[in-house]
């Protein structure tokens, strides 16, 4: 049976001209992430993985190449196109938070359906936002506003905010840059059930350790890729969790 290809990028390039000299951040990028993967995209700084994120996010467009997305060729859309097409088919996840301090964790989720082209009844709007919040574990936290969230749970409101316009495409972008070990290993576990739901997930990270989470590592150097490895036993997120409370409870009783 054939699997849809949600990425399709074709002999991709990224050139940045900044007076007389271009920056040539990716170069000749070919590569297809089907629906229900989970990819790392890794590589050091200047490797072009930011770039690349931008463009399958469609923040920004290749100088180069073709990119299909959901098969619709993105390539060439103008900003306002690509706008749209972000709001119907990508959620976002950042290393910031980026929640509204004011408002409670349901109408920080409920916030991307008032920009959705389709209009979303207001009763739907919160069926659907509780809905995202119980995905990640935070039904009972939709009342609280993010002071009242630990940082865990305040990366999971983001998560749910993400998936509330139900897109074909999660990227997430170091979305454990601002966590701690245990905290980044719960919401890894977070995205792998959302994977294992059949979410299809694109990850930029430089730690190796929340790469291993993934089931796929595309590695960049120089805007070209390295290497594109399936990982064949990815890390359980639950098990290393059980294991991390183990060993701090050994440290607390020695």
């Amino acid at each position: 049976m054939l699997t849809k290809v949600v990425i399709k990028l074709a002999d991709i390039h990224k050139i940045y001209r900044t007076g007389e000299v271009d920056v040539h951040a990716v170069r000749g990028v070919t590569l297809d992430i089907q629906a229900g993967e989970f990819v790392a995209i890794m590589g050091s700084s200047g490797s072009g993985k930011s770039t690349l994120m931008n463009m399958i996010g469609c923040l920004d467009r290749p100088t180069e190449g073709t990119y299909l997305l959901d098969g619709i060729d993105v390539s060439t859309l103008n900003r306002d196109q690509r706008a749209e097409i972000r709001n119907d088919k990508i959620g976002f996840v950042f290393q910031g938070f980026n929640l509204l301090s004011r408002t409670t964790a349901l109408e920080n989720v409920e916030m991307p359906m008032l920009y959705n082209n389709r209009r979303v009844p207001a009763l739907e709007q919160k069926e659907r936002a509780r809905h995202s919040l119980d995905l990640v574990g935070l039904a009972a936290r939709g009342d609280h506003k993010p002071n009242q969230l630990s940082g865990g749970q305040q990366q999971r409101v983001a998560i749910a905010r993400a998936l509330v316009n139900k897109p074909s495409l999660l990227l997430a972008d170091e979305p454990t840059g601002n966590l701690d070990s245990q905290t980044s290993i719960e919401i890894m576990g977070v995205f792998q059930k959302l994977n294992d739901a059949g979410i299809t997930i694109v990850m930029v990270t430089h730690e190796l350790d929340i790469a291993r989470y993934t089931r796929r590592t595309v590695i960049l150097r120089d805007g070209k890729i390295l290497t594109d490895e399936k990982i064949a036993d990815r890390l359980s997120a639950e098990n290393e969790l059980k294991k991390l409370r183990v060993a701090q409870e050994a440290v607390k009783l020695a």
